[in-house]
């Protein structure tokens, strides 16, 4: 099985008022942790798709191990970096994992569940223990539909729209926190220090 694993991180950061990629986060930029974590995670092929502040965290971040999708059309929702990575995939793609850039709670453990718990399932989320959360996994017929998605939110209804065809595989602990605003960030930061979901054992 050939599995690709997808980092969105071309948000605009409009409600954050700076480029929550580079956000310190343990002596680092918050995106960098994502992507550390993704680089231990077993899949063939990694991509990251970049747009709001894309020089900054081409200069700042290390984006070794990844091809770079740039989407012109960032400020339209995450959707079109999903749309425009997909194309990047490569010919025998049969799942790809997909990963927030400002999610760095999110563990090798969880990916490595998703990927175990899904069986064949076209669809996959997380179901932790207060909610669904990702990474979520696609199958490969699920590839045209993450081609045609448009604007924001649009993976959470694709996952309304199918809904018999999503599996959820159990993760324990909390969703992993994101970041949008200066609160969250700041809320990540004070549940790091203190151990919390699982933040002490991320990459």
């Amino acid at each position: 099985m050939t599995i690709a694993c997808l980092v969105l991180a071309a948000g605009r950061s409009s409600r954050l008022g700076r480029p929550k990629q580079l956000l310190p986060f343990r002596g680092r930029p918050l995106l960098e942790s994502v992507l550390t974590t993704a680089r231990a995670c077993a899949v063939d092929q990694r991509l990251v798709a970049l747009g709001g502040a894309a020089d900054d965290v081409r200069d700042q971040v290390d984006l070794s191990g990844f091809e770079v999708v740039e989407n012109q059309a960032y400020g339209t929702g995450c959707s079109s970096s999903i749309a425009a990575a997909v194309t990047e995939l490569g010919p025998t793609t049969d799942v790809v994992v997909l990963l927030l850039g400002d999610q760095p709670g999110v563990t090798v453990e969880a990916v490595h569940r998703l990927l175990a718990g899904r069986g064949d399932a076209s669809l996959a989320v997380c179901r932790y223990d207060d909610g669904i959360g990702h990474p979520f996994a696609f199958g490969r017929d699920v590839l045209p539909d993450l081609r045609a998605l448009h604007g924001d939110k649009a993976v959470w209804k694709l996952l309304e729209q199918r809904a018999s065809d999503v599996v959820e595989v159990a993760v324990p602990g909390l969703v992993p926190l994101d970041v949008d605003t200066q609160q969250d960030y700041e809320q990540l930061l004070a549940v790091d220090r203190s151990g919390a979901r699982g933040l002490s054992s991320t990459a």
